[in-house]
This record gives C-alpha cells, structure tokens and sequence, in this order.
C-alpha cells in the first residue's frame, strides 16, 4: 500500500496526522520535512521570554517520539524538490523518488522580506520556526536595545515579551497605529498608549528603508529622516504561504494554494492545509483554523468526506501589558463600530446593518466577555 505523504512537520502536518490516527492507525503515514521534526508550538516563540522558557523548552517531542506515536515513518532534514502528480511520485533532496496514495502539503508560510537597503540587511532576524528562535535568542543574550520591523500581531506580541525581559524596545510601522487590521482604530489607539507605559518606543507612520552596520550595532534608517540605533533587527511584517512547490508542480494558486471545501487542490489526491493553504479566497494564519482544518480533512482521508467549516473564531493578542482579543468582521459586511472605553478597557463592537453582531475588539477587562460575545457571532463559513 502506498503511503499517504505529508509534506511538513509543523502544526498542520502533526495535527493532521493525530487526528488521521483517531480514525485510521493502519494506512502508512510518510512524512518529509526540511528540518529536524521536533514537535512544538509555534506561538509559544512570541511568549517564551514571559513563560521563563529556553528554546530547547519549547520542544514536546522529537521527531523519533512523533514516529513512534503516529505509527508514521518521518524523513528529516530532507526537502521535496519536485511533485509529479500524474504518476502520483515526489522527487526529494536524497535523490529518491517516492509514491503516494495522497499527498498532503502542509508547507506554512514564510515570512515577507521588508525591500531594504545597507550592509546589515543579512543579519536582520525573522522568526518562523524553532531554528530562528534559537538563533534569535543566542543574539539577544548580547543585547540591549531590539528594533521590530512591524507593528502588526507578530510585532506587538514579540515587543511584549521582551520587554518582560526587560529590553529596550523600539517598534517601527507604516501605520499611525499597531494591529491596524485586527483592530479598529480606538482600540488600537488604546493599546498603542498601553504598550508604550510598558516601555515600547513607537516610531509608527514610518517605513524603515535602509539598515546598515555601525561596528557593534545597527542603524535603521526611517522614512521620516530619522535613525535608530540598535543591538538587533527583527523583522516582523508578517507571512505569506509558501507557494513555490506547488506552483511548480502546477497546482492552481492565488493569496495561497487554492482548495476547494474538502482541501483538495485541482489535482487529484493532492492536498492542501494549515497557513498555505486558501480555502474560498481566505487564507487563515492562526490555530484555530489550522485545527478545524485538521479535523475535517482526517476525515476524508479516512474516508468520510467532510467539508470544512468554520465557527467564529476570535484572535487573542499575546500582550500582557494589554489583555486583547479580537474578532475582525468579514469582509464586505456592512455596518458600524460602537466603542465604550475608559482607562481599564475598550469594548469596541461591530454592528451589521441588520443589527446584528458581526465582529469585536476587547482589550483590558473587557476580555471576560470573549466567551459570551464569540457566541453571538456568524460563522465565518458554513
């Protein structure tokens, strides 16, 4: 029996297979991924500092525990160079060329490179996975001041935790406020003031367009004619799934790789999950969907088909100095923003033209009402 193959050993991949594993723990599992397999959560990086843990802390399983406890076969550090979907076969790193029954690309999403000039651009962190923490977290043991290239979730979140660790903190953003697509602008103002009494230093309403080396430090250079000086860059603009598999293999692809309800792609057997994967034009960078995803699609492997939906699912901002937790409204919907606000909370809701809840931002102590207002909310596709 050929195998089912599951490309990536991140979040996707791994939940993929657990969930296969309720329903199915005899059809071969093969796994290939680029790195060493360990299993872990990928947003424990953005709190690590806060939680007191080392990156080698982060790690739950290593690639042999995985192996063992999804009866699966996993190939490290071993890249797949090549999908030929009519012979159903993948051509890897190692030179071998392997069959499948079903392929499934659980590849993620790379991080945006900022268009920069200077010397010091080669030495400006992204953090995406593990490997990069570890290096990151080896760079700042030397460090003072750490520059972020990016106010959005990712920006904000890494600003938080290491200021918990009592860096200096300076956040660059073209916006004049952070989390500028999660939150509407009251809000973000609120956690802007929030994070900046915790000590972030804000240079928002700015690019940076050059960094460059200055013996020990660094130099960003900013939009507005002004400089920072700092330790270390790290750049956190955000992600965009990684396509370039699939596109070479001639699978359909826009924003990500383009699936139908099912995660089937527009050849057969070959599937697509997690952050590259754009389901009816969304492409969903967070957990919750990722776990849905992965609870639908073991189902059709195992031989049910099952299409997915999803249920609101609200983004909770990992920022300590600011409690956060937010549900955007879906594109397209009308209506409006009723904000109440004080020094302790903003409870920001959105109402749709039928007057109905479609959306909410809640920050401070106003984070209690999460559960009761997710509730209230439209799924995001049913």
């Amino acid at each position: 029996m050929e195998p089912i193959i599951i490309i990536g050993t991140g979040l996707a991949g791994y939940n993929l297979a657990k969930e296969f594993r309720k329903l199915n723990n005899s059809t071969p599992l093969l796994f290939i991924t680029g790195d060493d397999g360990y299993f872990y959560s990928k947003p424990m990086l953005s709190n690590a500092l806060a939680k007191g843990k080392k990156p080698a802390e982060l790690v739950i399983s290593d690639a042999d525990q995985m192996a063992s406890q999804l009866n699966a076969e996993i190939m490290t550090f071993t890249r797949v160079e090549g999908i030929d979907p009519a012979s159903h076969c993948v051509s890897t790193s190692q030179g071998e060329s392997l069959s499948y029954s079903k392929l499934i690309m659980a590849v993620g999403a790379k991080p945006i490179e900022p268009p920069l000039v200077g010397d010091g651009v080669e030495l400006i962190y992204t953090v995406n996975n593990l490997q990069d923490y570890t290096e990151f977290r080896k760079t700042i043991s030397y460090s003072r001041h750490i520059a972020i290239i990016g106010s959005g979730l990712i920006g904000c979140e890494f600003a938080n935790d290491l200021l918990s660790a009592e860096y200096q903190v300076s956040v660059i953003g073209p916006d004049k406020v952070p989390l500028g697509r999660l939150l509407p602008t009251e809000a973000a103002k609120y956690m802007k003031q929030q994070l900046a009494h915790a000590g972030v230093k804000w240079h928002l309403g700015e690019t940076c367009t050059a960094v460059n080396k200055n013996k020990n430090h660094f130099v960003l250079e900013l939009s507005g004619d002004k400089t920072i000086t700092a330790d270390t860059v790290l750049s956190a603009i955000g992600l965009k799934p990684d396509t370039s598999l699939a596109k070479a293999a001639g699978l359909k692809t826009g924003h990500g790789i383009i699936v139908d309800r099912y995660f089937q792609t527009n050849e057969p057997d070959i599937y697509a999950i997690g952050d590259c994967a754009e389901v009816e034009g969304q492409v969903l960078l967070f957990v919750m969907p990722l776990m849905q995803g992965a609870r639908a699609l073991a189902k059709t492997l195992a031989g049910e088909p099952t299409r997915i939906s999803y249920p609101a699912m609200p983004v909770v901002v990992k920022s300590p100095a600011c409690a956060c937790v937010a549900s955007p409204p879906p594109t397209g919907v009308e209506g409006d923003w009723q904000i109440e606000q004080n020094d302790k909370t903003v409870k920001a809701l959105y109402i749709g033209k039928d007057g109905k809840l479609a959306g909410f931002a809640l920050l401070g102590e106003a984070v209690t009402e999460k559960a009761a207002l997710t509730k209230q909310l439209p799924s995001m596709m049913t």
